[in-house]
């Protein structure tokens, strides 16, 4: 089969198209038929070395967390997935992924794959919408009526954030940049601010329940957006570099969002989609052979929105 891999860290030329042995699943693991993966910064920065410790991986190592495909074979142990069904996923950090014509899965890691939408385009979903959820829900404790803001939500996660706390129903405010806005506002944003003009503290003048970021952001301005909080709130963050502040003489916590596989609330989000109150945005779709092209796109700034790499299967 053909794999992406690479044998070292470094810039996006160590990535190689080879072709390798079909691996065969273990114990609770199945092996799935690819249809796609995407894009993730956090491939990037596993491929550079620069997330060596959190991530530590053998090579050569194949990028690719997310998963959608057709499972084609059972390890020892697996039961409630069988050959043929189509399942997505969210792939541990440090094994293999599926950047590849096949992939192994811990088989408790997949759920069914959306049924309204190309099995590919559900590789867009995993792992930012599981960032998405659990930073609302799990840790922001999000409930209807309560006011978000949502910086950085131009991204491939803002997008997922947007429409689950609308759907939640919250008011959500967002920071995008305007060549995301558009994709913003479809997404539910209620109050869409344009933060390369305004500042974000000029421009929320009631406090929130929960700050959520999902972008870079100077510490300074992060310590000021977090007293857009009202007493009592939350501030989640996504960014693995800093921490959320908090703010104790207020009852302000400050929680960071270390993302996890959960099937469950995997299988939860397909529901919305196949119900229609959640979309899957897909920004572009290229190829296997394209991928680290794509990977020197994105040390340049200029990805934007969610990619999926199709694969074709021989």
């Amino acid at each position: 089969m053909q794999s992406i891999r690479f044998h070292q860290y470094g810039d996006a030329d160590v990535l190689r198209l080879e072709d390798v042995e079909v691996p065969t699943p273990g114990a609770g693991e199945v092996r799935v038929r690819v249809a796609a993966t995407s894009f993730n910064p956090v491939d990037a920065g596993i491929r550079s070395g620069g997330l060596q410790q959190p991530f530590p991986i053998a090579f050569p190592h194949t990028p690719g967390i997310d998963v959608a495909g057709t499972v084609d074979a059972l390890g020892d142990g697996v039961d409630g997935v069988a050959v043929g069904d189509a399942v997505i996923g969210f792939l541990p950090m440090v094994g293999d992924g599926a950047s590849a014509e096949y992939a192994i899965a811990p088989a408790d890691a997949l759920a069914a794959a959306p049924t309204t939408v190309p099995l590919a385009d559900a590789a867009a979903m995993p792992i930012v919408g599981l960032t998405a959820w659990q930073a609302l829900f799990e840790l922001g404790g999000l409930t209807a009526g309560q006011r978000v803001l949502v910086t950085g939500a131009g991204g491939a996660v803002g997008g997922y954030a947007v429409q689950l706390a609308k759907r939640a129903g919250a008011h959500v405010i967002a920071t995008a940049s305007p060549r995301s806005a558009d994709r913003v506002r479809a997404a539910g944003g209620d109050e869409v601010v344009d933060h390369t003009v305004t500042p974000v503290t000029d421009a929320v003048h009631e406090p929130v329940d929960l700050l959520l970021n999902l972008a870079p952001i100077d510490p300074v301005e992060f310590v000021a957006q977090a007293a857009l909080v009202r007493d009592g709130g939350v501030v989640v963050n996504t960014t693995v570099w800093q921490q959320a502040p908090s703010d104790e003489a207020r009852g302000v916590r400050g929680e960071n969002v270390f993302v996890r596989s959960d099937a469950a609330q995997l299988a939860e989000l397909v529901s919305a989609v196949d119900r229609g109150e959640l979309r899957i945005d897909v920004s572009r779709r290229i190829t296997l052979e394209e991928l680290p092209a794509l990977h020197a796109e994105a040390a340049t700034g200029g990805v934007s929105g969610k990619v999926v790499v199709t694969v074709a299967a021989s």
